[in-house]
């Protein structure tokens, strides 16, 4: 009994993404589609790879012996396929980033939608989500991160090498209020606190002539994305520790006034990684070489 390519590229994509629809937008195909491949080659077989709920798809016990099994052919035939390709006059193929969404933003118009100009044949495919991932076990080409989170057995290459963050607030915050001159002034303040991935609250950093302080901050106001903290703060709502490069216009604007400026040195910033000692596909080098175009200007 045989199994196509496509059969066990979906059982693959479905056990890496925990579900069939993120599965079948990186196999370009729909989920009905991708649920009947995999059901005909159950079917076939006798056997069942997932065990399913109206809320999970998981691996049962079969689909996990299966998986370990094919996954090293899988790799061999997708690295044959890249290096087939390393003969086409330009790069090719689907190249899929992983990163957090702030970087995306950052990266948006300087590297993605330039990438996805200049390449039309490559399908860019960039997902962003908090929280740290295994890139390849979830079938990721490389990852943005800032410097600190990569892991040292990573390729590491910088994008932006330095960024800074700045604790802000709305002018009409500070009509009735006066602006903290040192870290610990903030215990005084209304401050926006941001909720971690991880869960817990996130402690605002400060440094300055070698002195470095971290501030548990008071506030009645939690949230866990950076543009709600963004808009809390241009309404009044407290003061906000954000990335230089998100409140860079609103502060120009006088939307946005920065305190405590000196206690907020830069810090290593964002940077492309992918594993040591695999073969780069030619997609993934145009995008490396982006990077350090962008860099040169």
């Amino acid at each position: 009994m045989r199994a196509s390519l496509i059969e066990l590229q979906a059982v693959a994509a479905v056990a890496r993404h925990g579900g069939f629809r993120a599965a079948a937008r990186e196999l370009g195909m729909s989920s009905s589609a991708l649920s009947h491949a995999i059901a005909a080659l159950e079917e076939r077989l006798s056997v069942r790879f997932f065990n399913r709920t109206t809320r999970s798809v998981a691996l049962s016990a079969a689909g996990e012996q299966f998986l370990l099994e094919i996954a090293p052919a899988l790799r061999s035939i997708e690295n044959a396929i890249e290096h087939a390709g390393e003969h086409s006059a330009r790069p090719s193929g689907r190249l899929r980033l992983n990163m957090a969404p702030g970087a995306a933003r950052m990266l948006l118009q300087p590297l993605i939608l330039e990438y996805n100009h200049r390449y039309p044949e490559v399908d860019l495919e960039v997902v962003t989500e908090n929280a740290l991932v295994d890139i390849i076990g979830k079938g990721f080409d490389a990852g943005i991160r800032l410097a600190e989170s990569i892991s040292p057995d990573m390729v590491a290459v910088p994008i932006i090498p330095t960024l800074r963050s700045l604790v802000v607030a709305s002018p009409e915050y500070f009509e009735e209020r006066p602006k903290p001159a040192v870290p610990s002034d903030l215990l005084h303040h209304r401050c926006i606190q941001m909720r971690m991935t991880s869960g817990r609250l996130y402690r605002w950093e400060f440094e300055r002539r070698g002195e470095a302080q971290m501030v548990d901050v008071p506030g009645n106001l939690t949230l866990d994305e950076t543009g709600l903290i963004l808009d809390a703060a241009l309404s009044g709502a407290g003061l906000a520790y954000l990335g230089e490069h998100s409140v860079a216009l609103h502060i120009a604007a006088g939307r946005l006034v920065p305190v405590l400026e000196d206690w907020c040195p830069a810090y290593p910033g964002l940077h492309l990684y992918y594993p040591q000692g695999r073969h780069m596909p030619a997609k993934l080098r145009a995008f490396v070489d982006l990077i350090n175009e962008q860099k040169r200007k």
